[in-house]
């Protein structure tokens, strides 16, 4: 910062009170760290207040991965160690992360940045909720009031993100933006990427009902799955919208109508 003190540039973080550019950083994410005075507040049911950051935001990875999304984490990784430039924290007002995103790469691209500030990144996550008892599928913010930056770090850089309109400050240490380190940004990226998993997963299982073309009216089948599984049936409907279809099974001599779905039959060779 020695260059910016000389050319009379100003990088004081403390015109808010208190600033979050002014804190210590907490880049631990394996040990216990002792509570703070002001600690960042993970709890999504609450709308989080504007405080003084004395930690990271830290994204814990839930349960075991199987083996498609531990590639996906491993992609992930290797794509981000590949890409030049350091990936820092900006601190915004709360709700307005999507906005700075959008001003920062509209600034971004009047000020001629793009040799200096490579991506602008909102961390978010997708999460069931039970709204008037209907599941729905949302996509909400792991960290609100936060905004990832991967740049190059100089005086014009940190002038044209700083000063981007609801960005409070960098997430730093004695006043010195920290870059977060490789395993940190994983961390913070992976709920996205792992979440274009069950995309793809949903995109496949809407192609097989498609598939389901193969079977028509008046087909024997067997059933492989369920309780009438290992009895031969014969197709009376089929229903493509639903996934679903009629057939008749001999249940003690007689022909009974059942509701099956395609995963559950075979064709009869």
């Amino acid at each position: 910062m020695q260059a910016a003190q000389e050319q009379g540039l100003n990088l004081d973080f403390g015109e808010l009170e208190p600033s979050v550019d002014d804190v210590e950083l907490n880049l631990d994410f394996g040990a216990e760290a002792p509570e703070p005075e002001a600690a960042l507040n993970l709890d999504f049911d609450t709308e989080p207040e504007a405080e003084v950051v004395t930690e990271t935001p830290v994204v814990e990875e839930d349960g075991e991965l199987d083996a498609e999304e531990q590639q996906v984490l491993d992609e992930l990784r290797s794509r981000l160690a590949s890409e030049v430039g350091d990936w820092y924290v900006v601190h915004t007002y709360s709700g307005m992360e999507n906005r700075v995103k959008q001003n920062l790469e509209n600034r971004i691209k009047a000020l001629g940045m793009e040799d200096y500030i490579y991506e602008v990144v909102v961390p978010t996550e997708d999460v069931v909720e039970n709204r008037n008892g209907t599941r729905k599928v949302i996509t909400r913010t792991i960290l609100p009031g936060y905004v990832l930056v991967r740049m190059e770090l100089d005086d014009a850089s940190w002038a044209a993100v700083r000063h981007t309109p609801s960005v409070t400050g960098f997430v730093a240490h004695a006043s010195n933006p920290v870059p977060l380190s490789l395993e940190e940004v994983v961390k913070m990226l992976a709920p996205a990427a792992l979440a274009k998993i069950q995309d793809t997963a949903k995109e496949k299982k809407r192609r097989k009902k498609v598939e389901v073309t193969d079977f028509k009216a008046g087909d024997s089948v067997m059933v492989t799955q369920g309780a009438f599984q290992g009895i031969h049936a014969t197709i009376t409907e089929i229903d493509l919208k639903r996934g679903r279809l009629r057939a008749l099974v001999e249940i003690l001599g007689r022909e009974t109508p059942v509701d099956l779905t395609f995963n559950q039959i075979s064709k009869i060779d």
